[in-house]
């Protein structure tokens, strides 16, 4: 199957964006921040959709709503009390003007469809270099702040106390979590976003004892999660996203067994 070129272009897109998802996914949960992630997608939901209306690539539009959302209103919902609330009514917001974009757009449904559940089979070089070099990114600017992020991360009680530079700590994170969440969504799509980014994470953390176990087994999960649903929707016709879900639904399940 990897004599076509549309699943080597999947193949190298979904790993890197597997990988990706794997090493943000554990601060995102140990932050608890998992639902302003979810949060991010539908956000970017509305930027993809505005960018067909545009007649852009949606993944400028997903970027550009997500990283500014998450400049402006992840602030907020961190920090307030109803922090909840406030971030479901973003997200109402959100998914209205995705619809009203999408209404007004001259795309078929396909296009809206692709941006809902992920159109991986249909990306091609040039999206596989925009995915790589954002990918790469990412990766990079973790690693090279792997250790105030894990701070912030995993004990933000005491780096609120410890971290001089704790305010722009968090914003990069945040620009983080929203390139990875506009990245991702070309996998799973905007409605699915939260599969590769926390059903691993989650699952790691059932059986990592370190940080960097706990980041490695997310990877692993989120990896074999995208190369298996390959696999198996070349061959069974059914979509990417779906068997990705099951699958990494499928680990979590079993690692919530096992006792820590």
């Amino acid at each position: 199957m990897f004599n076509f070129p549309f699943m080597q272009h999947a193949l190298i897109a979904g790993t890197l964006i597997a990988i990706m998802s794997g090493l943000i996914g554990p601060f995102i949960v140990a932050r608890r921040m998992s639902f302003l992630a979810h949060t991010l997608s539908e956000i970017g939901f509305a930027g993809a959709s505005f960018a067909l209306f545009m007649s852009w690539s949606p993944l400028v539009g997903m970027l550009l709503f997500s990283v500014v959302a998450s400049m402006s209103v992840g602030g907020l919902g961190i920090k307030e009390q109803r922090s909840e609330s406030l971030i479901s009514a973003v997200s109402a917001v959100a998914i209205g003007l995705g619809i009203a974009f999408l209404s007004l757009s001259d795309k078929n449904a396909t296009a809206a469809t692709g941006i809902l559940f992920g159109s991986i089979f249909s990306i091609n070089k040039g999206d596989v270099l925009e995915v790589a070099i954002l990918a790469i990114l990412v990766i990079l600017v973790t690693l090279l702040m792997f250790r105030p992020l894990r701070h912030f991360a995993f004990d933000y009680t005491t780096a609120s106390f410890s971290l001089k530079n704790l305010q722009l700590i968090e914003v990069l994170f945040l620009g983080l979590m929203a390139v990875t969440v506009a990245v991702s969504a070309q996998v799973v799509g905007s409605l699915l976003i939260f599969i590769l980014m926390i059903l691993p994470a989650s699952s790691a953390m059932r059986w990592g004892r370190t940080v960097w176990q706990i980041i490695g087994l997310s990877i692993l999960f989120a990896v074999v999660g995208v190369w298996l649903a390959l696999g198996l929707s070349f061959w069974l016709d059914l979509p990417v996203s779906f068997f990705i879900a099951l699958i990494e639904a499928i680990i979590y399940f079993v690692s919530l067994s096992r006792k820590k």
